[in-house]
């Protein structure tokens, strides 16, 4: 018996063991699952929504672009950023440095919230000739130029919450020191008060800011950048204004084929851009040191269009442009926001939100009576090219495939066409996939429109404004002819008409990578010239 009792005993004990040792690797199992699971929605994620040649931080919320400069072969990129979370929260100033606008490296955070507040939207320059005094053993300042926004004082309902301040550095923008009798200009009682843009006037000889003042912009000017002047205002009477002004810039710039020089304002506005949400509109005008006059042809221009963009799509705002680049290489170059406060907060991506548009080369034309501020991708970009697709001529009757996921990588291209002998007649380029994600662009020459249409791009439930709207752009002019250049990133398309004189830039996220490219068109008689598909590496 004693015996029997022992056996059983040790039965009873294996079976036991038995069964602790399923339960713990069932639940290793389970764990080493969870962790796959999750390890896989990141790769999906990277891999679907990660742009490969657009600035995105590596984690957490980003929007403007902020105290943009260049230094000693680099390009200085700071940002709107929150460093606790993937939504809008006290803001800092995050930094990126690249040596050529295309790849990035991003840096440890510049600015940080304080007692005055959170380090909202602003500028920086290279105060070469040490006019703020900060400068030390022949070093030179960067002095980066910013609004203060006091949470405590907008929820007291004061209205002068937003003040502008300055900090320096002396290790060429990766470290700063507040300045300590900040703030440089106080509020004069204006709720929305602020995003300065500094600049030098060579001919007068002294520094200018630009400031959104709620529906306007005030203009300051400074020989130390701590003292500062009101000179003069701009804008109630002008442009759009069923939003609230933000993210000026002003710059001098020759008219193309002319030695004439123009005065640029952009101002972004939020909400009442021409498709919904947030855009950038632009003036043209002289600046004398002191004020802001529209050009007469550009005013005329105002009265027939109310607002002339930058951007027709949705995705591209609060740009400005970098200062202090060369004078041999004399470009005016800009950067964007891609995304638009509709919807900026509740995109489908959880490490991180927001990219940058592609940098871009501005350059004034005139045409008759009208101006236009065209913009391209910068040079640097083709630098990237891995892979090039040419097709002289490409016949189409209704429908044709241009190219697919055999030939090159959809989500990483340059794409340039031309058409000759436009109809009357609907030109539809389709990016798509065999789950049915779609994304189409082109010409509506009946009704003499361009258009992106987002509806079926994938994911676009998050938001009811996402994609409640086909966005439209008027054809400016009549030719027969259109040419069209298209960057496409996973998540963003940028398309260029003409030379850049129309651009839409909108974001999207399919389920999975587009497959092919196809054209569908009414014009029985389509030629496509002058194909040029480049595959571009991961920056």
């Amino acid at each position: 018996m004693k015996n029997k009792k022992t056996y059983y005993v040790l039965f009873v004990f294996l079976i036991a063991s038995i069964f602790t040792t399923f339960l713990s690797c069932k639940k290793d199992i389970e764990k080493t699952a969870t962790k796959s699971i999750a390890s896989i929605e990141e790769i999906t994620e990277e891999t679907l929504y990660r742009p490969n040649f657009h600035f995105t931080p590596k984690a957490n919320w980003m929007n403007d672009p902020n105290g943009m400069f260049y230094l000693n072969g680099k390009y200085h990129l700071y940002f709107q950023y929150y460093p606790n979370g993937n939504v809008w929260g006290p803001m800092h100033w995050g930094h990126a440095i690249s040596e050529d606008m295309i790849t990035w490296q991003e840096q440890q955070i510049a600015l940080y919230p304080d007692e005055l507040g959170f380090i909202f939207s602003g500028s920086a320059v290279v105060d070469k000739n040490n006019t703020s005094g900060f400068g030390k053993e022949g070093i030179t300042p960067i002095v980066a130029i910013y609004t203060y926004h006091n949470m405590d004082g907008e929820k007291e309902g004061e209205l002068n919450f937003q003040t502008q301040a300055i900090a320096y550095s002396l290790d060429e923008g990766v470290t700063w020191t507040k300045y300590d009798k900040n703030p440089v200009i106080s509020n004069p009682g204006i709720k929305d008060f602020r995003d300065p843009k500094v600049i030098w006037d060579v001919k007068n000889n002294k520094w200018i800011m630009v400031l959104a003042a709620a529906d306007k912009v005030m203009f300051y000017s400074s020989t130390n950048l701590k003292d500062w002047n009101l000179e003069s205002e701009f804008g109630q009477d002008f442009g759009q204004h069923d939003g609230m002004w933000e993210c000026p810039d002003l710059f001098p710039i020759k008219i193309e084929g002319t030695d004439k020089t123009k005065w640029i304002l952009i101002v972004s506005i939020n909400p009442a851009a021409p498709n919904g949400g947030s855009g950038t509109q632009y003036f043209v005008g002289d600046f004398d040191g002191t004020k802001f006059t529209l050009d007469t042809n550009f005013k005329t221009q105002l009265q027939k269009q109310n607002a002339v963009w930058l951007d027709y799509g949705r995705d591209n705002y609060a740009g400005v442009t970098w200062s202090n680049i060369p004078e041999e290489d004399g470009r005016k170059l800009f950067i964007g926001w891609m995304s638009n406060w509709e919807y900026a907060r509740d995109v489908p991506t959880e490490t991180w939100r927001s990219a940058m548009t592609i940098p871009r080369e501005l350059k004034l034309k005139k045409s008759e009576d009208n101006y236009l501020l065209v913009s391209n991708p910068v040079s640097e970009l083709y630098k990237y090219v891995s892979k090039t697709i040419i097709k002289e001529t490409l016949h189409v009757k209704r429908q044709k495939t241009i190219t697919s996921k055999d030939e090159v990588d959809l989500s990483r291209i340059s794409l340039q066409f031309g058409i000759k002998n436009l109809n009357e007649s609907k030109y539809i380029f389709l990016f798509h996939n065999k789950f049915g994600d779609s994304l189409s662009f082109g010409l509506d020459n009946i009704e003499k429109k361009y258009f992106v249409n987002r509806k079926k791009s994938g994911k676009v439930a998050f938001s009811d404004k996402f994609a409640n709207t086909i966005s439209k752009a008027n054809r400016i002019n009549s030719s027969s002819t259109l040419n069209v250049k298209v960057l496409l990133d996973k998540t963003s398309i940028e398309i260029f008409y003409n030379d850049g004189e129309t651009v839409m830039t909108e974001i999207f996220f399919p389920n999975k990578p587009f497959e092919t490219l196809s054209v569908i068109t009414s014009d029985e008689k389509l030629i496509i010239e002058n194909l040029k598909i480049e595959e571009l590496k991961s920056n």
